[in-house]
């Protein structure tokens, strides 16, 4: 490695780890944020883009996991490639993300933790249901389940920890809320957030491409609607005739 390229990989602001010998992993030394997050999604795709080698990146947080196609690359070679890489890109430039408006039944019969959880936020229902649906999200990554968005820009007044007790079945569509997250349950499974609605939104297909409609870095708000919206759009769905935007 050249004097001028090793000066570039110590002044990275990610530390890089070796986790196998076909795989490394960048975490970045700062918290999650959303400029952090274009970031790390602007260097993936320009990774992507530029190395052959690379089989497969996995995004989080603020990490990149990183599997090359070849377990014979020197750590020079990947090193100072990922360094001169890094380097070049202009993190400045616009990105073509997309804003999704999810609609969301607040209503009691799809909300069995809400009226729960605004007591112990010292809120009423209808002020937890303003607070959640007046945030701007951001897609962070896609992970848990297919289709389950990791979203960040959870008002804190909304923060609150998990369940004690998962449950076993918690409905497909439900919107909750765990933490500082939010977050849609693509399908039925285990799950320890506070319920606090349902949207009737398909969040992944295996039958269509993309399998999800969302990806990291996209932005997302929450539509508040009636019962009575929730059934036409869950019946316009089945028709093919309703379309996300």
């Amino acid at each position: 490695m050249h004097k001028k390229d090793k000066m570039s990989y110590l002044s990275l602001p990610f530390s890089i780890f070796k986790l196998h010998p076909k795989a490394l992993l960048l975490e970045w030394n700062q918290k999650p944020s959303q400029e952090l997050l274009i970031e790390i999604i602007t260097f993936k795709a320009e990774l992507e883009n530029k190395l052959k080698e690379i089989s497969q990146i996995t995004i989080g947080y603020h990490s990149l996991l990183i599997e090359w196609n070849k377990k014979n690359l020197s750590k020079d070679f990947q090193f100072s490639t990922l360094s001169i890489i890094y380097f070049s890109i202009d993190f400045k430039k616009p990105n073509s993300n997309r804003h999704w408006k999810i609609p969301v039944c607040y209503e009691a019969e799809f909300a069995q933790d809400l009226e729960w959880l605004s007591q112990k936020l010292n809120l009423s229902p209808k002020q937890v249901i303003e607070i959640h649906s007046r945030g701007l999200y951001w897609v962070c990554f896609i992970g848990f389940l297919p289709g389950f968005l990791y979203l960040d820009g959870l008002d804190s007044k909304l923060f609150f920890p998990r369940k004690n007790r998962p449950i076993l079945k918690v409905p497909r569509g439900s919107v909750a809320i765990g933490g500082n997250q939010t977050g849609i349950y693509p399908e039925i499974s285990p799950g320890g957030w506070h319920i606090i609605g349902k949207t009737p939104v398909t969040l992944f297909d295996p039958n269509n491409k993309p399998y999800c409609f969302a990806k990291s870095g996209d932005t997302l708000s929450f539509k508040a609607i009636s019962k009575i919206e929730f059934k036409n759009i869950e019946n316009k769905i089945i028709e093919g005739s309703f379309k996300l935007t």
